[in-house]
């Protein structure tokens, strides 16, 4: 993945001035986006010949970018398999409902509203100021997974990036004790749908530039998004900052995530250090993983991952 960095006021002012330059930074990004979305894809094997995928939409830039791609993937791939768009209408005070159908309507792609007002569940029973997400998530999960099994779905796919999966990491770090983040792939919590993130090796930062060339009409959550609070929100800004300062960072925290060395962690259930014991014969994964440190220039994190996982990066 080529690491994503915030594009200076002046250089965005020089973009659109230049129409050439403008598509010429278009066409670049939209071959990074398809490029990191079909390796993220094929890595997992996260879509197989036959598959129906429920692309959840938020109307938020994540999940109308999601859609988007996944649309384009489908008219070239070797793998056919067919999409149906979901919205979940929470009934949010003022939630314009002819936005999503109107869209998907013209672009032609199969969809189903399904309207259930949690919106009144959650502020009816958290209390005011309290955190939403993890009631309104679990609502949220509920009705989809229920959804996907009346449509047929085989597979749903929701809009979580890259930048999500790192902040998620630093959540759990921080405030949880644990080691986890969110898989690119995994069984739902009912064990009879599979979970599919398409977008785990795209960069926030991308999906605000392509969000904003294709103009997707772009719905804000008034539950989660307004609560400026939350643990997320501030993580993610630490984040940012870092990126900022250090270029890469985040490609690298991800890179982590897919080069796990349990023997010099310390979960006893993923490595058996009671029965330790010398056997005489040399162990890369002995004293000598310490010698990997990291050093101020090092192989991009991009490249790093794909080539590790045996699909060479091609360039832009």
């Amino acid at each position: 993945m080529n690491t994503a960095v915030d594009v200076a006021p002046a250089a965005v002012a020089e973009t659109r001035a230049d129409p050439r330059k403008a598509a010429f930074e278009a066409n670049k990004l939209s071959k990074r986006l398809h490029r990191q979305v079909g390796q993220a894809i094929r890595h997992y094997n996260m879509i197989e010949a036959g598959d129906k995928v429920m692309v959840c939409l938020s109307g938020g830039k994540d999940s109308h970018a999601l859609l988007d791609i996944l649309i384009s993937l489908r008219e070239r791939s070797p793998v056919p398999f067919d999409l149906v768009a979901v919205n979940l209408d929470q009934k949010q005070p003022g939630f314009p409902e002819h936005v999503l159908p109107e869209y998907l309507a013209r672009r032609g792609v199969p969809f189903h509203i399904e309207a259930q007002d949690t919106y009144s569940v959650v502020k009816k029973l958290v209390p005011e100021g309290a955190t939403m997400c993890s009631l309104c998530s679990r609502l949220r999960r509920g009705i989809l997974y229920r959804v996907a099994g009346e449509l047929g779905a085989t597979k749903i796919a929701l809009g979580h990036h890259r930048d999500d999966m790192v902040v998620t990491l630093l959540i759990n770090m921080f405030f949880g004790g644990r080691l986890k983040s969110m898989p690119p792939k995994l069984v739902s919590d009912d064990g009879r749908n599979i979970v599919i993130r398409p977008l785990a090796y795209v960069a926030e930062t991308d999906l605000e530039r392509w969000a904003e060339h294709r103009r997707f009409p772009v719905i804000p959550c008034t539950l989660c998004g307004s609560q400026n609070d939350l643990q997320r929100v501030q993580v993610k800004q630490m984040l940012r900052e870092w990126e900022r300062q250090y270029p890469g960072r985040s490609d690298n925290m991800l890179h982590a995530m897919a080069h796990v060395t349990p023997s010099h962690l310390l979960d006893r259930k993923l490595y058996a250090f009671a029965a330790l014991q010398t056997t005489g014969v040399a162990d890369a994964d002995g004293d000598k993983a310490f010698d990997d440190e990291p050093c101020a220039v090092s192989t991009p994190p991009e490249r790093m991952v794909l080539h590790s996982q045996g699909h060479p990066n091609q360039e832009d």
